[in-house]
């Protein structure tokens, strides 16, 4: 099992990458709270917080792509280091906004998601040049799995740092984070010899260069995954709504960190097996455990049992960062190689859609009939996102049957 893991530090420079990505993201999460907890402190509205959060989160995605198509194109660490100071001068216009002004908060919120550094995009559209399968499955687990400590400790770090400092030098402390990170990140690339893009292959004369989400398989794989966060994000608020039921929020967070926990030790163990992962199989199994919970869930089960419920979120939770790892990776090995970080983009373009629209889908379903119907919403979604992966590979397999195929060597560099 721990083959795939040495393999992959046996790949100069990939650890190092993998790590800082990681740490070059951490800021996500604490971004959130800190800036919440500001626009609250201004104008004592959660709905103008969420207004504010919404703006950032759509400048995110709605440039995810942009972002992705200048890594494929230009220098990795020069965009890095120009986003990176981008971001960190909106969050620190936000720190300095006067409270009386808080309605340009939403504007500089939205320029500044527009900005945020592509990581994720470029250590992606690096793990796609690494010709080990094995290698390049773990580090693709690798990263799921060290990308859920960042939802597990951001979050605390921030919700601390709000408590001691307040929330407008927690919000300046995260920005300062977010800066050195990505800074650390940018250096780390250019070691690595990514300053220079994938080669573009030359078009014939008078040929026009299609949409990235034409290539065979990945529009696809990419819907797959806007189904799969929908879900995620169902089951989510299906557990805080128990909370609220129960009188008892902290029950909530300990069982959503207990289901974190069991993705944790399932990512772990699933980029150690041999063989490449099958994401429909995985997709349908975090199905599975989403429909586990509603025989347990109010009002099906009530009064309920939150140790019950810790436990399937637990085992249920083993498939979920390998199926988030399994769904990255297909979506890079379909995408064509000089435009990887671009198809990554998209990802985050998809994924922010499937936040939005199951938001007001499991208030719906928790305001009519309780936490167990926007559980069955996670598990009915869960069929779309399943069906979806299958088809994708379908397609492939059917229009270029060798095409995601690569040649068990071991790479000299990433």
């Amino acid at each position: 099992m721990l083959r795939p893991y040495r393999q992959l530090l046996a790949v100069p420079h990939l650890a190092s990458l993998l790590v800082w990505s990681v740490l070059a993201r951490l800021h996500g999460t604490g971004t959130s709270i800190a800036l919440t907890f500001l626009v609250v402190a201004w104008t004592d509205s959660y709905a103008l917080a969420g207004l504010v959060m919404g703006a950032l989160t759509v400048g995110n995605g709605a440039s995810g792509p942009w972002r992705g198509r200048m890594a494929d194109r230009t220098s990795a660490p020069r965009l890095i280091v120009i986003s990176a100071l981008c971001y960190f001068a909106g969050l620190v216009v936000l720190v300095a906004l006067p409270a009386s002004v808080w309605y340009a908060a939403p504007v500089i919120a939205f320029l500044t998601g527009l900005s945020t550094p592509p990581a994720t995009q470029v250590v992606r559209g690096a793990f796609t040049r690494i010709e080990n399968a094995q290698a390049r499955t773990a580090a693709y687990g690798a990263e799921a799995t060290l990308f859920e400590l960042t939802f597990m400790l951001g979050p605390v770090l921030t919700a601390f740092a709000v408590g001691v400092l307040g929330p407008r030098w927690a919000l300046g402390l995260v920005a300062v984070v977010a800066l050195v990170a990505n800074l650390a990140f940018a250096v780390v690339l250019r070691r690595a010899g990514m300053d220079k893009p994938v080669p573009r292959p030359v078009l014939p004369a008078g040929t026009r260069r299609r949409s990235v989400l034409a290539t065979p398989g990945l529009a696809l794989a990419l819907a797959a995954s806007l189904f799969l966060v929908m879900a995620f994000t169902m089951v989510d608020l299906a557990i805080v709504a128990l909370g609220r039921e129960l009188n008892m929020p902290t029950v909530a967070g300990a069982l959503i960190a207990v289901w974190a926990v069991g993705s944790l030790a399932g990512g772990l163990i699933a980029g150690g097996l041999p063989g490449q992962p099958r994401p429909a199989l995985r997709m349908a199994l975090v199905g599975v455990g989403m429909a586990a919970l509603i025989p347990v869930l109010p009002p099906v089960l009530d009064p309920t049992s939150p140790v019950l419920i810790g436990l399937i979120l637990a085992i249920g939770g083993l498939a979920i960062a390998p199926t988030i790892s399994a769904g990255n990776q297909r979506i890079g090995d379909l995408a064509p190689p000089d435009r990887a970080a671009e198809a990554v983009g998209w990802l985050a373009s998809f994924t922010t859609t499937g936040g939005a629209l199951a938001a007001p889908l499991a208030g719906w379903l928790l305001d009519r009939f309780g936490p167990a119907a926007a559980a069955a919403g996670g598990a009915v979604v869960m069929v779309f996102a399943t069906a979806l992966m299958a088809r994708s590979v379908t397609v492939v397999r059917r229009t270029a049957p060798a095409a995601d195929q690569r040649e068990p060597q071991v790479p000299k560099a990433v």
